[in-house]
């Protein structure tokens, strides 16, 4: 049981590690992060969903997320 114990606790120990790097990562890209370039990126994203085979369809619409339909159903 000890074993067990000491197992979860290096577990436990293994998943703030890597939470503590994950909100650092966070960080240092949200420092730099502009508007500018986000929209940029969902440009890119809407382009390459566009592109794919299995959309068919994409509206924009007023609001920023696009609305993709498949013809295939």
């Amino acid at each position: 049981m000890q074993f067990i114990l000491k197992k979860e606790k290096q577990e436990a120990e293994r998943k703030r590690i890597e939470a503590l790097g994950i909100a650092e990562y966070q960080k240092i890209i949200a420092s730099g992060l502009t508007e500018k370039q986000l929209i940029y990126e969902q440009i890119k994203a809407q382009k390459e969903l566009a592109q794919s085979q299995n959309a068919k369809i994409v509206i924009m619409g007023k609001s920023n997320t696009p609305l993709i339909l498949d013809t295939k159903n």
